[in-house]
């Protein structure tokens, strides 16, 4: 069952990896609420730290789905990106989804000027046109692939503008972008494709909900910022 719920925490960079870490300036953390069919099964939540020129984001994750009481799934997962000059420079994740241990470790290499991945699934380079797969950060729409924040694995992706639509989050009513964001390679298996509804306000720059359908509904929403 497990497999079902390949949960994906999405994205962020281009040319030497600008990720538009200004746009966060000042912000300490995010907090979003994970949600499957309705009831609040765990968090995802984002700490910032700015020193001059360099920012570090870090990530913890907590999710359990129970069926009769008894869990049936989980991820337990934290993770840091570190950014110098607006551009990512490192990347580290570790991941229980159930029994199962994931990892990734990026680093920035200055001499090929590609990231140097070690993850569980993939393990060898990658362009600096990737996003890093996390809902803190609006370069998402912008990118063309995407890196695994669990795993390391690669894969393209179109984003697509829907349009502009009134959304309420925690009864405040927002102005929100909306976008789908879908595999490239459709003959993905079903688990493994990204098909995403993102809504995002540009306001603040926050995305505010993404929501996603596999063995239920689920949403990320934003819970609170600060």
């Amino acid at each position: 069952m497990k497999k079902y719920f390949f949960i994906i925490l999405l994205l962020l960079f281009a040319d030497k990896a600008y990720s538009h870490t200004g746009h966060y300036e000042g912000l300490k953390k995010i907090e979003m609420e994970v949600i499957r069919n309705g009831e609040v099964i765990g968090y995802s939540n984002y700490f910032f730290e700015k020193s001059n020129k360099n920012l570090t984001v870090k990530n913890y994750t907590k999710i359990k789905v129970k069926l009769l009481g008894v869990i049936v799934f989980s991820i337990l997962g934290e993770s840091t990106e570190k950014y110098e000059n607006d551009n990512l420079i490192f990347f580290k994740s570790n991941t229980f989804q159930n029994d199962k241990e994931k990892y990734v470790i990026l680093n920035y290499d200055e001499s090929s000027k590609k990231f140097i991945i070690d993850g569980s699934s993939y393990k060898g380079e990658a362009e600096l046109d990737c996003v890093i797969g996390n809902w803190w950060n609006h370069r998402i729409f912008k990118a063309n692939k995407q890196i695994s924040p669990l795993s390391g694995s690669i894969k393209e992706q179109v984003v697509t503008f829907i349009g502009k639509e009134k959304i309420n989050i925690n009864n405040k009513e927002y102005l929100a972008e909306h976008f789908k964001l879908k595999s490239k390679d459709k003959n993905l298996s079903d688990d493994k494709k990204l098909d995403f509804d993102i809504w995002y306000n540009s306001d603040n720059n926050l995305i505010l909900k993404v929501s996603y359908s596999r063995m239920g509904n689920w949403e990320y929403i934003l819970k609170n910022f600060e």
